[in-house]
């Protein structure tokens, strides 16, 4: 079975023809539990979003800021493995037939192996990987492997990337670019801000791929900021925040749901 990138790169585009940006939700697998997790992602979709990330627990983020690493903890402390993140992704695509990616750092791949790594997440109806800490010029190997089973590689550019650095990083990514809003770690924000749109225009003038800004979106009315300027708003701490604060699981799907049609209806105005 090919993975799914057309699939993403098609429900990016039909987002476009709808003159509007796509909604983009991050959860990590395993959380509250391997199937709370799995149905958290379906809320998502069920509230509107149009694709989701499904993160692969690790003990040592990069990216992460302390709500994501909480939950990654229980998960981890749950005893969640790629296996369970496989099976996130399998029911998750199989129940909605929408693009779920997997978001996980590198030394996890490395240590399952590239080839067995990629053969399953397309196995399992994946649409590709966002890889934050995986340099380009080291990439090479997970992308042919990647192209082969037909899955994304998405790449992570930050305010910082000099336009040179951006040019070699977006030739090599596939799906679309991911735009790190602002330096520093995953969190919800009181403004995402003008950085956003300087690296949106930059990273644009590289490459076709659609951009996509993540990193700070919390409600709707940052959500309609950046889709004003961005191909996609990716959404992560905002909606493991409304699980950690939920009294049950059930009030955690409820708030998850709730929260993805807030955001579906912010990255539709003006459309």
């Amino acid at each position: 079975m090919s993975g799914n990138i057309q699939l993403l790169s098609d429900t990016l585009a039909q987002a476009r023809n709808e003159n509007r940006a796509a909604l983009i939700a991050y959860l990590p697998a395993g959380f509250p539990t391997v199937e709370g997790g799995i149905e958290a992602v379906k809320a998502a979709f069920d509230g509107g979003a149009d694709v989701v990330e499904v993160g692969l627990p690790h003990s040592d983020p990069v990216l992460d800021g302390p709500v994501i690493q909480t939950a990654d903890d229980i998960a981890l402390r749950g005893g969640v493995k790629i296996a369970d993140v496989m099976r996130t992704v399998r029911e998750a695509h199989e129940a909605t037939g929408k693009p779920v990616l997997v978001m996980t750092y590198w030394n996890p791949i490395d240590r399952y192996g590239i080839e067995r790594f990629t053969a399953e997440l397309a196995e399992a109806g994946g649409a590709g990987c966002i890889l934050p800490d995986l340099p380009v010029e080291e990439s090479g190997v997970w992308r042919e492997h990647a192209e082969k089973q037909g899955l994304a590689t998405v790449f992570v550019v930050a305010p910082s990337s000099q336009d040179a650095r951006l040019a070699k990083i977006t030739a090599a990514g596939s799906g679309f670019v991911y735009a790190a809003s602002l330096m520093g770690v995953t969190g919800t924000r009181e403004s995402v801000g003008a950085q956003a749109q300087d690296l949106v225009s930059r990273t644009r003038a590289t490459t076709d791929l659609p951009v996509c800004v993540g990193l700070g979106v919390s409600n709707a009315a940052q959500a309609a900021e950046v889709a004003a300027f961005a191909d996609g708003v990716i959404v992560g701490s905002a909606f493991v925040k409304r699980m950690l604060d939920a009294p049950d699981e059930a009030e955690g799907l409820v708030a998850v749901r709730e929260l993805a049609a807030d955001l579906a209806k912010g990255v539709r105005r003006g459309a």
